[in-house]
């Protein structure tokens, strides 16, 4: 199921970063830091599929070279809390081949960032998730200041801040167009899932937004060192699991505005994301399955149980012969008739993660 995810956010030198160590991270390089006068490896870092720096008009071709581009951004700067770059990280949808979300993640960074005169390098991670799937996203790191092209043989070089690229507004139509743009992809490729941009509220969905633990934070819950945001995490899908449990179409209609189609992996991986603890889990997903607007298709091409509501059934229909769902080999049937149900319990939780 395609997950909709864009954020942005500043490198500052303030904070003790480097936009080089940013980079050579996100690249998975080494790459000598002239200002600190150290190098920053990070080659032994896996999943990185593609790393390339895209130039807008009026800057030398010598900042294709990532060492070369990231040093000049530091040492245009003089201040000790400058802002360095900015980071925008979008989730790639896994329903796309490596090539596909490479160039959907191209043509994202070149239409909106390079087009507006920053010079974009995209970083392209196709990892693995703790439930088996793919988790490919793209790290796009922008240069915050005017490209200022070479006059009389003499090379471009930096000129002053885009301060009007700091503007909210910016930010609400990246995160509108890529949903856009993503979508406009995904029915290309015969794909029948989508994402959308809005928030919980906005689409009509009742529950409540989770905040992003990330790697930090849960090596700290773990540890059982202090994690506000774990804990808040955790009250949160407590909160929407009881809601899920009380009226249990609040999940099939959340997926069903993203696919018409789902299996049984997606429908528990959804119940996982927003209930707290195996017990919640079990509990809460044992009453969506026995939901009566659950329907049963049959089984796609790969062999995978394959479900709608009775609302989405048309959709359904008409999609199951495209790439994305594969062919669903029997008629639909209600929920409950003589198929097996999506697994409840601990397992069906760990096969979801």
């Amino acid at each position: 199921m395609a997950i909709y995810h864009l954020s942005a956010k500043l490198i500052s030198r303030g904070s003790g970063r480097s936009a080089v160590a940013a980079a050579a991270y996100r690249a998975a390089e080494w790459l000598h830091d002239d200002r600190l006068g150290r190098d920053q490896d990070f080659t032994a870092k896996t999943g990185v599929v593609h790393r390339e720096v895209l130039l807008p008009e009026g800057a030398p071709d010598a900042w294709r070279d990532r060492a070369t581009l990231w040093n000049a951004v530091e040492a245009a700067e003089k201040r000790k809390d400058a802002q360095l770059a900015r980071e925008v990280e979008v989730a790639l949808p896994r329903e796309l081949s490596p090539a596909e979300g490479i160039a959907l993640a191209r043509d994202f960074a070149a239409r909106e960032f390079v087009a507006r005169g920053m010079v974009a390098d995209v970083c392209v991670h196709w990892t693995q998730g703790a439930d088996g799937e793919a988790k490919p996203h793209a790290h796009i790191l922008l240069t915050t200041r005017r490209v200022e092209p070479g006059q009389d043989g003499m090379a471009g070089r930096f000129g002053a801040k885009a301060r009007e690229w700091n503007a909210t507004e910016l930010l609400v139509g990246w995160r509108e167009r890529w949903a856009g743009l993503a979508n406009a992809r995904l029915a290309e490729q015969g794909h029948d899932a989508r994402v959308d941009h809005r928030s919980l509220a906005a689409q009509g969905i009742p529950l409540e937004p989770q905040h992003k633990v990330g790697p930090a934070g849960e090596r700290r819950a773990e540890r059982g060192e202090a994690a506000e945001r774990r804990v808040e995490h955790d009250a949160i899908a407590r909160r929407n699991g009881a809601r899920i449990a009380a009226e249990p179409m609040v999940a099939l209609d959340a997926i069903t505005r993203q696919q018409s189609t789902f299996t049984r992996q997606e429908l528990a991986r959804f119940v996982a994301r927003h209930t707290d603890g195996a017990e919640q889990f079990g509990q809460v997903l044992a009453k969506v399955e026995a939901t009566p607007e659950l329907v049963w298709l049959g089984q796609d091409g790969r062999g995978r149980d394959r479900f709608t509501t009775r609302d989405a059934g048309g959709r359904a229909a008409a999609g199951s012969g495209r790439g994305g769902t594969g062919a669903v080999a029997d008629a639909p049937g209600r929920a409950g008739s003589g198929r097996p149900h999506p697994a409840s319990g601990r397992g069906a939780r760990d096969a979801a993660r």
